[in-house]
């Protein structure tokens, strides 16, 4: 498979000539193709130009809204809605930024639901400019069902991901994590299908709920199964409520899949809680996180989630991805 060197300022202004080309308005599309060089530094393909595509057909089929003005209200002091007004979520969640965290400012801890909203595809981008804030980020979100529960065989849950940030005193973070509540991501699976690899046991089970090794027969009648089985089961349980019920927006089963071109709008929610560190404890915040790490680089190969996180630039691309990418950009 040939792959090709491209430096993250080049990827990020395709991404948005593609963006726009297809229908987007100019700091929307800024918004969204910032959030695709920073998911393609960090190597997490399924989240940046795997998606490219499917923007710009559902820009044009208007199935996202491309230069919407997100609408940002206090329904409470310490709560922050955003309507995205079934926009993407990445300009609506900077539209509501600033006065969530003069939120938690203020009252110690503060709540951003972004209420529908386009798949926001790295939940982790957004918890990361909330530490970088200095506050701690917790967030979540929901996905197109596909995770049956533990003993069942049909998909009721999404991959339901949810993201922790932490920041340091020194502005950066001292540790971040980004996971799915099933097993795997689905793009794990579609990628292993198309490549015509196995997949271990412990990520989907067949038609009939059994557990297998085939990403077809994941695919075709079959579903994810949770992290942890009954454990996951419930986290993603937990992210469903918090996503879903309480933005009022989709639950996973109401969703059509995230990359149809054509079709009902996502309409998802995500929500953010964010802290203020040192509101409870003051410096000693500080003192007990440097415990912690302490703990943890105390021992040769371990290390807090997110703790070397870098990016990458250039970074390798598939020519074919690369070639759309470019294709894309020049417009429909």
């Amino acid at each position: 498979m040939s792959t090709i060197a491209v430096d993250l300022d080049t990827i990020e202004s395709t991404t948005k000539q593609a963006l726009i080309a297809h229908g987007a308005a100019d700091w929307i599309a800024a918004s969204v193709a910032h959030a695709v060089r920073m998911a393609e530094g960090y190597g997490n393909k399924i989240c940046g130009l795997y998606y490219l595509q499917s923007y710009c057909d559902q820009l044009q089929s208007g199935r996202v809204n491309g230069d919407v003005e997100p609408i940002v209200s206090l329904p409470k002091p310490a709560s922050v809605k955003v309507d995205a007004q079934f926009g993407f979520a990445q300009p609506a969640f900077s539209r509501a930024l600033a006065t969530a965290l003069d939120a938690a400012k203020v009252n110690g801890i503060a709540s951003l639901a972004v209420c529908h909203a386009h798949t926001c595809t790295s939940l982790g981008y957004f918890t990361e400019q909330i530490a970088g804030a200095g506050f701690i980020a917790i967030g979540v979100t929901n996905a197109s069902a596909c995770v049956s529960p533990p003993g069942g065989n049909k998909a009721m849950l999404g991959t339901n991901p949810f993201a922790m940030s932490v920041p340091n005193q020194e502005g950066g973070m001292s540790m971040h994590f980004d996971q799915s509540t099933s097993a795997i991501a689905l793009g794990k699976i579609t990628m292993a299908a198309a490549a015509g690899d196995a997949i271990p046991l412990g990520w989907g089970v067949d038609a009939d709920g059994q557990p297998t090794t085939d990403p077809n027969a994941v695919l075709n009648g079959g579903t994810l199964v949770s992290s942890g089985g009954y454990k996951g089961y419930g986290f993603g349980l937990l992210v469903e409520v918090l996503a879903a019920a309480f933005t009022g927006g989709n639950t996973s089963t109401q969703l059509e899949p995230l990359k149809k071109p054509a079709g009902n709008p996502h309409n998802l929610g995500q929500t953010y809680i964010i802290i203020d560190p040192t509101n409870v404890a003051g410096e000693a915040f500080w003192q007990q996180l440097g415990a912690i790490q302490a703990v943890v680089d105390g021992q040769p190969n371990a290390r807090l989630p997110g703790a070397n996180k870098r990016q990458m630039d250039p970074v390798l691309l598939e020519q074919q991805v690369w070639q759309q990418t470019q294709n894309l950009a020049k417009g429909p």
